[in-house]
């Protein structure tokens, strides 16, 4: 049978048994009393049943050892995953006795380690470093890692099982990637396939809201299993890799240095890093890495406003771009991949830092208790431009754009002029920084940014760039350097540097605007007074309410939207608007007669029947 069929017959038989089993499976755990049942530091809402596992299990399974007996041999697709198949089972089960009789952390922790070491003796290991024990070590942390990961991750409805179908389908796309003789007679993508198709099953019923939960049967196995194909599926020319590299950085055909370790950390990105952030954030805390809580990456997002689907959205869509960019960068030169997988990482620093801002942990009843060190407070109040990581991310910002100034003005190809990229980066670095300190930069609060902090953007990027060029002149007579890279540095640095300022702001008007937990309410009147009553009702939760948008009698406004809301026209519309969206409060935000103007739409509303509260926005200044 051709390879292609194979898969399609795989993924669709892995699918359609997976939708016939967990409902069966559903039933199963709820007659046995194995369900999750609703906690404290448990996102569960009712009491739901744990066999979903079992389902994914037995479809991915079956449907790899059915659809590899229809290719021919059928051992070449069977035989070299047998330690996978195996291992990936001592998982299931090892998961399984925990969902069935809750396993000490520690002992489930000494199970997966014995698992993975029995799958590195069987030759599944990366080929990373010169070291053979630098090589089992990794392999070993990687597998309990993304194994862990995986099970962490499943913490809210459909989040666990999509992001390790994504991640698998991406694994699969990066095997058809390779060139054809890499990837034909390849057992992975047939696995690969019943993988994919067996979550997406167990995901219609997963999806919130969850009528069942994988369990650790599921997260374990899943997780082990793309742990170990990640493992498998390295390519001849990454096994050769540290050999070869010697030859140069650019000895590969298909391969650079960067991907032999880029590619799987970013397919797997999203398990990683939330597993690392919450890890790190309850150790700044003084809280156990093993227990529950609801301080994950999705779980912060439903603390600001978002909802449960928007959140494990959000995170799908980290996971996608995630492995878009693994996909991207193994052909690209090492340069070019650098400043890509940089500038990716920049964005997912500064969202992941502004989800550490949220609170969801509460103060120790013991105030005795030890305290936090220093480092809380320069992580969580970092958005608020403390000096100290400003500086460290400008001097980020400052290697980025200077980098990719030499790749855009060079062709993607720095190569001897990466010497003079380094030996002027230092004085780029005190130019700069000294530049954006005289200018102002840092004594900037980063939330409340404003188009007019961009003329303090430019005089500091123009006068860091300006001094380096002089600097540079005196220290080596400019030999060597183009002229080209300085300006282009400056646009890019520019960007970057606004970018990076302006970014918690657009977050917070966006969750803002999204944020519909509390009254909806109409403000009436879309001039200056009225933006002022959205930014208060944004920032204000104590308010309660959520703006829909605007009524104004000027005509010229009507189908405009101010601050991303809608202006739905004048007050004739009133009782339509109200009806259509459920309004409970008006507000009437006319500096100038705005009493009267009060008056008039409580009369409008009495006249017409509708039941809203309205009141008036009034600014005091008292001393």
């Amino acid at each position: 049978m051709n390879p292609f069929l194979a898969h399609s017959a795989a993924f669709s038989a892995a699918f359609g048994m997976s939708l016939i089993l967990t409902p069966l499976v559903r039933r199963m755990a709820v007659k046995y009393g194995c369900v999750a049942v609703p906690r404290q530091d448990r996102w569960a809402a009712k009491t739901t049943g744990l066999f979903g596992g079992v389902g994914i299990f037995i479809s991915l399974m079956t449907s790899w050892l059915l659809s590899a007996w229809l290719l021919t041999p059928c051992q070449i697709y069977i035989l070299p995953l047998l330690p996978v198949a195996l291992g990936g089972t001592a998982m299931f089960l090892l998961g399984l006795a925990d969902d069935i009789s809750e396993i000490n952390p520690q002992y489930k922790l000494i199970g997966q380690v014995v698992v993975a070491s029995l799958l590195v003796i069987f030759g599944f290991q990366f080929s990373w470093f010169e070291s053979k024990t630098a090589n089992l070590v990794v392999s070993v942390f990687w597998i309990v890692g993304i194994t862990n990961a995986f099970n962490l991750l499943d913490n809210m409805d459909g989040l666990s099982a999509g992001i390790a179908a994504i991640s698998g389908f991406f694994l699969f796309v990066w095997l058809m990637m390779l060139p054809a003789g890499d990837f034909q007679g390849s057992p992975v993508p047939l696995i690969l396939a019943a993988y994919i198709g067996s979550l997406l099953g167990f995901l219609f019923y997963n999806f919130n809201p969850a009528s069942i939960f994988m369990g650790d049967a599921g997260s374990l196995f899943i997780g082990f299993m793309l742990a170990a194909l990640t493992l498998m599926e390295t390519p001849p020319e990454v096994q050769a890799v540290s050999q070869q590299l010697r030859g140069g950085l650019y000895a590969l055909p298909f391969f650079n240095q960067l991907s032999v370790i880029a590619v799987p950390c970013l397919i797997l990105f999203i398990p990683i890093i939330d597993t690392a952030f919450v890890s790190v954030m309850r150790k700044l805390f003084d809280r156990s890495v093993f227990q529950g809580g609801r301080d994950h990456s999705s779980h912060r997002m439903v603390a600001i406003g978002f909802s449960e689907k928007k959140a494990v959205m959000v995170l799908y869509l980290f996971a996608i771009l995630s492995g878009l960019l693994a996909l991207g960068v193994y052909p690209l030169k090492m340069g070019v991949s650098i400043a890509i997988i940089t500038l990716y990482l920049l964005l997912v620093l500064l969202f992941w830092l502004y989800l550490a801002h949220v609170k969801v942990y509460e103060k120790p009843a013991d105030n005795s208790r030890k305290q936090p060190g220093f480092l809380v407070p320069a992580l969580m109040e970092a958005g608020y431009g403390r000096t100290f990581f400003s500086v460290l991310l400008d001097l980020m910002l400052i290697a980025l754009a200077y980098y990719a100034a030499y790749l855009l003005r060079f062709g993607g190809d720095v190569g001897p002029d990466f010497q003079n990229f380094i030996r002027s980066l230092p004085i780029l670095f005190a130019c700069q920084i000294f530049c954006l300190y005289a200018a102002g930069v840092y004594q900037r609060l980063w939330r409340i940014s404003r188009l007019g902090d961009l003329s303090v953007y430019v005089k500091g990027v123009t006068g860091g760039a300006v001094l380096a060029v002089l600097a540079i002149v005196l220290v080596y007579r400019f030999q060597g350097f183009s002229r080209a890279v300085f300006i282009i540095y400056w646009g890019v640095m520019l960007i970057l540097l606004a970018f990076s300022r302006f970014f918690f702001r657009m977050l917070d008007d966006w969750v803002a605007r999204e944020n519909h937990n509390g009254k909806p309410a109409l403000i009436y009147g879309a001039g200056v007074g009225g933006q002022m009553a959205v930014r208060e009702i944004e920032t204000n939760g104590e308010l309660g309410l959520f703006v829909v948008g605007f009524i104004d009698d000027d005509p010229r406004k009507k189908g405009k939207k101010i601050q991303g809301y809608p202006v739905f026209g004048g007050k004739g519309c009133i009782e339509a608007i109200v009806n259509k969206h459920d309004i409970k409060e008006i507000i009437v935000s006319f500096k100038d007669n705005g009493e009267e103007t009060k008056k008039d739409i409580k009369r409008l509303c009495l006249r017409t029947g509708i039941e809203v509260l309205v009141s008036r926005m009034q600014v005091l200044i008292r001393q």
